[in-house]
């Protein structure tokens, strides 16, 4: 695997994540590699002379590098799955659960990219189809979740969930989370939904906070299909790994399925799930 193109992504606000990104350019033009970073990212990181406009970020990269935490790997993977393009994560963040590499072992990382010594592992990822007249019209994709939750404290939301195009209840909650496996770690994991291997394929509904007796998550295939609809004028807000895509308005309706490839993530070593949540979780031997 021949590394000819590499996108930079790093986390704007971190002076870490500057440095090993200008370091990581340098390195990568002195072994005639194109290197790019989005826009809205390169002047902040002092690499304006990279900047690229979004929509032609991914296309024809070899690898995207994202410097920063889960957040900014998240951002990544969105600028990078609709064009095919791995994805691999250096950890200047807090948990890290979603990188590869630390900081400290970034310059072996690079000679192996540059080497194509590394594998491709493949993460089920979420389509999200919204119908409405707001900013959130459209088709989004997420490698963890899409949440709809409420804007204003004391009130609930109110969503009318089918299941493959037949009514299955209405909930009645300060929001519901639609999880990927991969997400299942996220905002599902302190909603008490359950953790699931990134190996297996599932589509995840666990409602925030409900105000109802069916509290439980429910587990779906990734190929059923969930449509959940606004039922009032209660301000809901729909995200999709962290962006705030826009506020839904009573008659919306979002629907979610798997999505139609999986997301590309590069791995320098066999990665034991387990192993990783009892480390990133801090769970003790007994």
């Amino acid at each position: 695997m021949t590394v000819r193109a590499v996108g930079l992504v790093p986390h704007p606000n971190r002076p870490n994540a500057t440095e090993l990104a200008k370091r990581a350019a340098a390195r990568l033009a002195e072994h005639g590699v194109e290197v790019r970073v989005p826009g809205p990212d390169a002047d902040i990181a002092g690499l304006g002379h990279l900047a690229v406009e979004l929509d032609a970020f991914a296309d024809g990269l070899d690898v995207v590098i994202s410097l920063g935490g889960d957040g900014t790997m998240l951002r990544a993977v969105d600028l990078a799955y609709e064009a095919g393009v791995p994805v691999v994560g250096v950890n200047i963040g807090q948990l890290g659960y979603l990188t590869e590499v630390e900081p400290q072992d970034f310059d072996r990382a690079l000679d192996r990219l540059l080497a194509g010594d590394y594998e491709v592992t493949e993460r089920m990822m979420l389509q999200v189809d919204v119908d409405t007249a707001g900013p959130a019209r459209g088709r989004w994709f997420a490698l963890n979740e899409a949440v709809l939750e409420k804007v204003h404290t004391g009130r609930l939301v109110r969503l009318d969930v089918a299941v493959n195009g037949v009514d299955f209840t209405t909930y009645a909650a300060d929001g519901v989370i639609v999880a990927t496996p991969t997400g299942s770690t996220a905002y599902s994991f302190s909603a008490r939904g359950p953790i699931v291997s990134p190996r297996h394929r599932c589509i995840l509904l666990t409602p925030v906070s409900p105000h109802m007796l069916f509290d439980r998550t429910l587990v779906l295939a990734p190929e059923e299909t969930l449509l959940l609809g606004v039922c009032d004028d209660r301000s809901v807000v729909l995200t999709a790994d962290g962006r705030e895509l826009g506020e839904l308005a009573a008659g919306d309706a979002v629907r979610c399925t798997g999505g139609p490839v999986p997301a590309r993530i590069v791995t320098f070593a066999p990665r034991d799930f387990h192993q990783i949540l009892k480390a990133k979780f801090g769970l003790a031997d007994r």
